[in-house]
């Protein structure tokens, strides 16, 4: 199942026994144990026929019994496991009630960051025996597409530019996402285009002064305004840590190379091999233009050293703005 068509059989109040819910992203995770404990039972059945209970303060045994009990005036008794993962080293225990669980409870494990062993009798159980949801981390050439779908569903339009400002600014830790979202369509009347503008007023994301327009500004060959950016990085230095934009400059020059090798250099096939929006293949060809195979690959090898260099690899005494200004230097030259 997907976390889809789970929230869909309990909108539908089709429920199972056992929920084991694991994986590196947490969001989605939150989203589905969350949706339980505020909705499987109203107010009033909570008091008796609602348990909360954590991994790290708990015990498989004592858990088992907890989703033994039967409800009283309720339908359900709903037993909620956070922070599962610590129960890791006594999760076998759970075979054989999910032998015969109890079938008026929802037992929910929300085992986060890590998975079972699918090898393991235990893995192999669950997968069978319960509802088992396995979330993967997307990458982070994933999260504007994310960004752009989830708004979809609230109804709004965003700019390519915005989702992917927002992404670099947010990363790929969706609940964070989620957070500023939220917030965004608070100020933003429903079905309006969120475009960068938007984020910086309601957000406070810079439009102007972020990784996204320094690689633009250095694919066009734009030396001025590089050369602000990084004077504007060099006076917000934890708003913008050198290994984050080395690691975007990197991924930058990497698909410039992929652009040289790729044969059909129609639009969409141009997006597809990049991994990025449509809308952003004419930056491609642009930089494309300015940096050849040989130049592309020199970058590349610039960054490698300068990303050693801002970890302090043969590197004691430079700053990291004199750093970034040395290798927007190099590669601009």
């Amino acid at each position: 199942m997907d976390h889809v068509q789970i929230l869909n059989d309990l909108k539908n109040k089709v429920y199972h026994p056992v929920y084991f819910l694991t994986g590196e992203e947490t969001y989605y995770i939150d989203l589905i144990s969350d949706y339980i404990e505020n909705n499987v039972l109203d107010e009033a059945e909570k008091d008796f026929n609602q348990t909360i209970l954590y991994g790290k303060e708990s015990d498989v045994a004592t858990i088992i019994s907890e989703a033994k009990r039967y409800p009283m005036m309720a339908n359900h008794n709903v037993v909620i496991i956070k922070e599962a993962q610590h129960l890791s080293r006594e999760i076998d225990k759970l075979e054989a009630y999910l032998e015969q669980p109890t079938p008026t409870t929802l037992l929910v494990f929300c085992y986060k960051y890590k998975k079972i062993d699918g090898r393991k009798a235990i893995g192999k159980k669950l997968k069978k025996k319960s509802v088992y949801f396995e979330t993967k981390k997307l990458y982070d050439n994933q999260i504007p597409e994310w960004i752009t779908s989830y708004l979809k569903n609230k109804n709004y339009t965003i700019t390519p530019q915005a989702a992917l400002l927002i992404a670099e600014f947010l990363g790929a830790d969706l609940g964070k996402v989620v957070n500023e979202l939220e917030k965004l369509t608070i100020n933003v009347p429903e079905g309006n285009e969120i475009t960068p503008d938007t984020v910086e007023k309601n957000i406070g994301i810079s439009k102007d002064f972020n990784n996204f327009e320094l690689n633009k500004a250095l694919g066009s060959k734009d030396i001025l305004k590089a050369n602000k950016i990084i004077y504007h990085f060099s006076k917000n230095e934890k708003d913008h840590p050198l290994v984050v934009t080395i690691g975007l400059m990197y991924s930058f020059f990497t698909n410039i190379l992929k652009f040289h090798y790729t044969k059909d250099r129609s639009r969409n096939n141009v997006a597809s091999v990049l991994r990025v929006s449509p809308f952003f293949v004419g930056e491609y060809e642009t930089a494309a233009k300015n940096y050849n195979i040989k130049k592309s690959v020199k970058i590349i090898e610039y960054l490698r050293d300068y990303d050693l260099k801002s970890k302090g690899v043969n590197n004691t005494s430079i700053s990291n703005s004199e750093l970034l200004k040395e290798l927007v230097f190099k590669i601009l030259h």
